[in-house]
């Protein structure tokens, strides 16, 4: 069953004329209200019905909705209707009416409206009512991809194959109630473009612009029409652990993939080592879609290989919410209040000043889901000053709200915040954790129990990635406990001595590095967080030992390079006597390297040893005369270690020792390459070998001529090895297209509190 009665009067037309579509044909036309003379659409044609009757002629579709539950229709509701109708037919403009409700219809109604309209003059009449609607959602897969709102008004069990909704029952059914209020934007018919033609799309948006409910239609989508099994994943390691090279329809979803409130730059380092298991994954014809605050998009460009996967620019997808048409605007509000939590007399009382709510220039999809949410509203008057305030403050309203909470609520919340936006489910605390949670006058049960009370408004219970955790209900609630963070050093302190260490080095900065959306720490707590960071030695990522400590190692060398300012690296180099040894011996892959960030940071500071700095550039030499990673000459930031004399004798040992034997050195690369793989992907190092050359002598033309023969010699091999690519039937998401604006006398806001 399809809750129907939901939709309001202008989205029901709109179900309508797309079921119309779907029977008939594309040429279906749709009118206004204001002149619809008693047709919701028109149609000229032939059409043969399910009875195998072959209609021919020109058709009228009349729409009836209702609100009411279990209604049923009587030929009084029709009574305006039968008038219209005889001047169409007068006019040679209805040959067959078709009437379609969402209301029940009885025997009885059926032959007297038949009847009426009969004597009105018309030949052919067929009467559809809310089970013939069903039955052409339930049946018709392509209507349901045409409009997706359809996917959160019924049982998805009943709906999807049988196979898809077990693999991804977790991750839809939490997606259904925001999905019922879902409106088919410009924003997703490029995006469903993007996904069609390169199996892969990037969301890029303003904080709460839709970019997330963009992505889960494109998600039902995938799992309705294709069987896709859908796996919502935080990471990039956890797309290559799922990834099941023998399943062809996988649907890869990664919202915030290069961080939550703020850049991480983890996040940018592990998607440039994964990228090539991202081709193969989407060669073999899965399909993958990340979201991303555009910020935090613009500050991962500069470490992200962008030229190693041109996708991240072709398939890009950038959401402005200032891009809505008006009557996206109002529908976004309507069905947001209609299925939301508010009392019918507020939603009366709030109806007249609706229209000037949706036309706010700040007007975005949360303040619809606040306002339709009376944790929010409880102090709100109902006026247009009020509520353009709502609207225009919507940053500060939030924190205001938070401040207000309970200790218990705030305790609670905190918890989220200290998990980096993830409090594992059932919940299991820290030492650390639990005195902070006692600072803050709270303890886990009545944290539980405050999750609980908040659930669904500030925070809300999902699962993921095999995992159940507590998050916040949108991110822009992050931002505003970042802002009490900030506002108060009591509840920083707590904060600090009761975060988990890899999650605060993701959330704070020591000092103002310019890292938006972070949370800056005075020099007052400089050293809590360095008797915090020298202790931390494993990494809870990994469970073997060894990799505990490396990504320990790189956690904190990433953070002491891009988010700690000048005053705390002085102050943590005199607490750590061995940093400096510890950067020095780089492994390979210096391209995603931890130690060279931190030591290039350190030398641009003045804070290298010159001892320290010799022992690196030996080690990134070396690495270059092997031809194995040549990054100390591609990248210009790690090259200005080298002084001149060094850069100088390294190349020309290049020339004299590794380039006489180029030949050998590509067939060891070759050799090396894993065949699984994007061959162009797997030779990157070596190409970047031979351009190393080429701009070490630009002008000798004996060396150009090597690597032109070594370039056309690596070309036919990965020509000779292409990667396996999955050919299949097309898997296109196609979208209804928008219809008629509204611009009638008809508020779209009519039946918002029926």
């Amino acid at each position: 069953m399809f809750h129907l009665h939901t939709l309001g009067w202008h989205s029901f037309q709109q179900l309508c004329l797309s079921v119309s579509r779907e029977v008939l044909g594309q040429t279906v036309q749709s009118f206004l209200d204001t002149n619809d003379g008693g047709r919701d659409g028109a149609f000229l044609g032939r059409w043969t019905d399910q009875d195998g009757e072959l209609l021919s002629g020109r058709f009228v579709i009349q729409c009836k909705f209702t609100s009411r539950v279990g209604y049923a229709l009587t030929p009084s509701d029709l009574e305006e209707e039968f008038g219209k109708v005889r001047r169409l037919v007068d006019k040679d403009e209805c040959d067959i009416y078709i009437l379609m409700t969402n209301a029940g219809v009885s025997a009885e109604t059926d032959l007297k409206v038949k009847e009426k309209l009969r004597e009105a003059g018309v030949e052919s009449i067929r009467i559809f009512g809310a089970t013939w609607l069903e039955d052409q959602i339930r049946e018709s897969k392509h209507l349901r991809m045409m409009v997706p709102r359809v996917y959160g008004l019924g049982d998805l069990s009943q709906i999807l194959d049988e196979r898809a909704y077990a693999q991804a029952r977790a991750v839809l059914e939490s997606m259904r109630d925001e999905l019922a209020k879902v409106v088919v934007t410009d924003s997703y018919r490029k995006a469903a473009k993007a996904l069609d033609a390169h199996g892969f799309v990037l969301l890029i948006g303003e904080p709460a612009s839709g970019k997330t409910t963009i992505a889960s239609l494109l998600a039902m989508a995938s799992a309705d029409q294709w069987g896709a099994s859908v796996l919502k994943l935080v990471d990039p390691k956890s797309v290559v652990d799922r990834w099941n090279p023998d399943e062809k329809s996988q649907f890869f979803w990664i919202d915030d993939a290069f961080g939550v409130t703020q850049y991480e730059s983890g996040l940018a380092a592990g998607w440039n080592q994964v990228l090539n298991e991202v081709k193969t994954i989407l060669q073999r014809g899965n399909r993958v879609v990340m979201t991303s605050r555009d910020y935090i998009y613009n500050r991962a460009r500069q470490d992200l290989k962008e030229s190693s996967f041109p996708l991240f620019r072709e398939s890009q997808v950038v959401i402005d919410v200032h891009d809505l048409a008006e009557i996206e605007r109002q529908q976004i509000l309507f069905n947001h209040l209609r299925l939301g939590k508010q009392t019918r007399q507020f939603r009366t009382e709030v109806k007249p000043h609706l229209v000037t709510v949706a036309a706010h220039d700040r007007f975005i999809p949360e303040i619809a889901r606040r306002l339709a949410d009376p944790f929010f509203t409880k102090k709100l008057v109902l006026s247009d000053w009020s509520l353009a305030r709502f609207v225009d403050e919507r940053e500060q309203l939030l924190v205001d709200v938070c401040s207000e909470l309970d200790a218990d609520s705030k305790a609670a919340l905190a918890l989220i915040y200290m998990g980096n936006g993830r409090l594992l489910s059932p919940i299991s605390l820290t030492a650390t954790e639990e005195e902070a949670l006692k600072r803050l006058g709270s303890n886990l049960g009545a944290c539980s129990t405050a999750l609980e009370a908040l659930r669904g408004s500030l925070a809300v219970h999902v699962i993921s990635d095999c995992d159940s955790f507590w998050t916040f209900k949108h991110p822009t609630i992050g931002d505003a406990f970042s802002a009490m963070l900030r506002s108060s050093p009591e509840l920083l302190g707590i904060y600090v001595r009761g975060a988990e260490i890899e999650k605060m080095m993701l959330q704070v900065t020591c000092g103002d590095v310019g890292v938006e959306g972070a949370v800056v720490l005075p020099a007052s707590l400089f050293g809590l967080v360095i008797e915090r960071l020298t202790g931390h030695k494993k990494s809870s990522a990994y469970k073997t030992r060894w990799l505990s400590d490396w990504r320990a190692r790189q956690d904190l060398h990433r953070f002491l390079a891009r988010r700690c300012s000048k005053q705390f690296l002085v102050a943590y180099l005199e607490a750590d006597e061995r940093l400096i040894e510890s950067i020095v011996k780089p492994m390979m892959s210096l391209e995603f390297s931890g130690e060279v960030d931190l030591a290039i940071r350190l030398f641009k500071l003045g804070f290298l040893p010159e001892e320290a700095r010799r022992t690196l550039i030996e080690t990134v030499s070396e690495y270059a005369k092997t031809g194995d990673d040549v990054h100390v000459l591609n990248d210009p930031e790690l090259c200005s270690l080298l002084k001149e004399g060094e850069l100088r004798r390294l190349r020309e040992a290049m020339r004299t020792q590794l380039l006489p034997r180029i030949e050998e050195v590509r067939l060891q690369h070759q050799e090396r390459c894993d065949r699984e793989y994007d061959a162009e992907w797997e030779m990157r190092h070596f190409r970047r070998l031979l351009s190393s050359f080429e701009e070490s002598y630009p002008s000798s033309w004996r060396i150009r001529r090597i690597v032109k023969e070594e370039r056309l010699r690596l070309q036919e091999w990965i020509d000779q090895n292409p990667q396996e690519r999955e050919t299949s039937s097309s898997r296109d998401i196609a979208v209804d297209e928008p219809s008629a604006t509204h611009e009638g006398s008809r508020s779209l806001f009519d039946d918002v509190d029926e």
